[in-house]
């Protein structure tokens, strides 16, 4: 799923750490990072995030509730 204009990064945070299963961030590369890591969201994000706010990324989620998390975070904020 694509995420655009996530301007609060650390309520995002939030909603990926109360997933329940496996959360990947898909690089330009194609490569997937695990976002449930810590160190992979302070390492990978922090050229995505550095102006502040995040214009578009690729997220994949496996549980279909943490798809709904997902979901109403972009629409709800």
């Amino acid at each position: 799923m694509k995420v655009q204009n996530i301007t609060n990064i650390e309520k995002f945070f939030k909603v990926i750490d109360s997933c329940e299963g496996k959360v990947e961030l898909v690089t330009g590369e194609g490569d997937r990072l695990n976002l449930k890591s810590k160190l992979s969201q302070y390492v990978s994000m922090a050229n995505i995030f550095s102006d502040g706010a995040i214009d578009e990324l690729e997220i994949i989620a496996y549980e279909p509730a943490d798809i709904e998390k997902l979901v109403s975070f972009m629409i709800n904020g």
